[in-house]
């Protein structure tokens, strides 16, 4: 039967036969049914309002902190939150509280991600778990049919990394990995966005091949407070916290608090350190500079003392080599030459601060010279823009596969504490079995990605 709404525009009187049944569910309860309903301008869009046929919904898993920044943590007209997951009730008791009081929406909480995934009423799904989840969550999403906007670092193994990808082509999804200084902001120590980098780079100016160091001397500290502890002893569990469920395909642990929580990032089996929580925020834009979106360092070597098979430690030194001899140099705090550029080349070099020279001289106009070059190719940075559109976000499962490859190319050196080769095409290190091993780690049953 044909569906008519009335609604009220001004002083006049509308009626609008509807052809299609709207997908959301209090549509769907007028379907095989004839109804006369007056209903507000905005129900059925119009200026400055949007259709429910256009609005998305979205539901984060993990509400223990970053699920509340405002990359997820946010409803609005585009795309409104109904529904948010966490292993631990209080945490999600404070989610569903603050949606209603700071975002006036009442939402769906879930203690199994599953539901959460599987509500018809479910969009896009924000993954905002520590990163041993991030695999299995994605994959899960995409084959129910849902977009995601994911964490950094994408996933914790490389070959996590390389089913969400697979999972995210078969289902035709959209992925958005939430690490965004390749696009937009200024981008730490630089001082500056990506884009005049970019153009000075793409110029050849600086000339090639280029050694891009990362560290706090260039203006990007690494958290290295985010160390593990070892010979942890048993604590019980708290009541709040289903800490079988929060471990999930890890390795069971007895449980001791430091391994949740805030500070997870310090064991192998959750994450990756500070490497782990800032290396694709500080890795991902250098990618994208020097045009290596769809390719792999060959060789990572590491300066650092020998790590304990549970708990993270620090280091010195990461040096990852392309095939073209271009560098990405990592230095662990206080190390390295404070002197160092960011960026170097055959002839020039960029300090903190998009400080220039040009063939030995100071380049003070460096501003004005970019300016007379092209940009850089535009980039799709709507997320809400490309799900409706189905096109690919900027910073999507593929590139951003290749950045988070490179930081646990340098979490597997790093845990074997030697020099690995890697072949970019293949995906696999070279001729080291311990090494590969580290690309499919073992899940704990009845896990599975």
């Amino acid at each position: 039967m044909a569906i008519y709404y009335i609604y009220r525009e001004s002083f006049h009187i509308k009626i609008i036969k509807i052809m299609a049944i709207n997908r959301k569910d209090f549509l769907k309860t007028l379907g095989g049914m004839a109804a006369l309903t007056i209903l507000p301008r905005k129900v059925l869009g119009g200026q400055g309002h949007i259709a429910p046929n256009d609005q998305l919904t979205k539901g984060i898993i993990g509400m223990g902190g970053i699920g509340f920044s405002a990359n997820h943590f946010s409803s609005n007209e585009q795309c409104r939150l109904v529904a948010m997951c966490d292993v631990d009730s209080n945490h999600l008791n404070t989610g569903v509280t603050r949606a209603k009081s700071e975002l006036n929406e009442t939402v769906k909480g879930y203690h199994m991600y599953r539901d959460l995934i599987n509500d018809p009423n479910v969009d896009v799904v924000h993954i905002a778990t520590p990163p041993h989840w991030h695999g299995i969550m994605a994959v899960e999403a995409a084959k129910a049919g849902k977009d995601i906007w994911c964490e950094k670092p994408m996933t914790r193994t490389i070959g996590e990394g390389k089913k969400v990808m697979e999972a995210v082509r078969q289902n035709s999804r959209i992925f958005r990995l939430n690490t965004w200084f390749r696009f937009k902001d200024t981008f730490y120590g630089l001082g500056t966005t990506v884009a005049p980098l970019k153009k000075l780079v793409d110029s050849g100016m600086l000339g090639w091949p280029l050694k891009v160091t990362i560290s706090g001397h260039t203006g990007f500290g690494w958290k290295f407070f985010w160390v593990g502890k070892e010979n942890l002893v048993e604590q019980p569990i708290p009541k709040n916290l289903d800490y079988d469920l929060w471990l999930g395909p890890a390795p069971y642990k007895p449980y001791n608090e430091h391994r949740t929580h805030q500070t997870f990032r310090g064991y192998w089996d959750y994450d990756g350190g500070g490497l782990g929580d800032m290396g694709q925020h500080y890795i991902d834009p250098v990618q994208y500079i020097l045009g290596k979106d769809g390719t792999s360092p060959v060789k990572v070597e590491v300066d650092a003392p020998q790590q304990h098979h549970d708990a993270i430690g620090t280091w010195r030194k990461i040096v990852y080599t392309y095939d073209d001899g271009c560098q990405i140099i990592l230095q662990g705090e206080q190390h390295g030459d404070p002197t160092a550029p960011y960026i170097e080349g055959p002839n020039g070099k960029v300090y903190q601060g998009f400080r220039c020279e040009l063939n030995g001289q100071p380049a003070h106009n460096i501003m004005d010279i970019l300016s007379e070059l092209p940009d850089p190719e535009p980039q799709n940075t709507d997320f809400i823009k490309c799900i409706h559109n189905r096109e690919k976000f900027a910073l999507n499962e593929i590139n951003g596969f290749r950045s988070a490859t490179i930081v646990n190319m340098g979490l597997c050196a790093l845990r074997l504490n030697r020099t690995l080769e890697f072949d970019p095409v293949k995906l696999q290190f070279i001729n080291d079995e311990a090494a590969n091993a580290l690309i499919d780690q073992p899940m704990r049953a009845p896990w599975k990605i």
